[in-house]
């Protein structure tokens, strides 16, 4: 699971905006929709950047399609400090 997490959120292009999804989830279950008007962010982007984290077990969904909330796994839980280490050393580096 760490190698997974620094490829996803430190090894490819989207790994910014990935790691913005997840503090925001963090704080709370947003749905896409929530997500983009908080983020900033374009929706297509950002389902397609819940989609990744997801096919990579990072988050998961409660709810249904269009409403559905985005959360992090219990696995994405128990590997935290992987992911708040990655979040320290991306800030570091702006």
């Amino acid at each position: 699971m760490e190698a997974a997490l620094w490829y996803v959120l430190t090894g490819t292009r989207g790994g910014e905006n990935r790691i913005r999804l997840l503090r925001a989830l963090d704080e709370r279950p947003r749905n896409a929709n929530q997500l983009a008007e908080d983020l900033d962010l374009d929706y297509k982007t950002v389902r397609h950047h819940l989609d990744v984290l997801m096919d990579n077990d990072v988050l998961r969904t409660s709810g249904d399609d269009y409403g559905a909330v985005y959360l992090p796994t219990s696995r994405a839980h128990q590997h935290w400090d992987t992911i708040e280490t990655i979040m320290e050393q991306t800030d570091d580096d702006d």
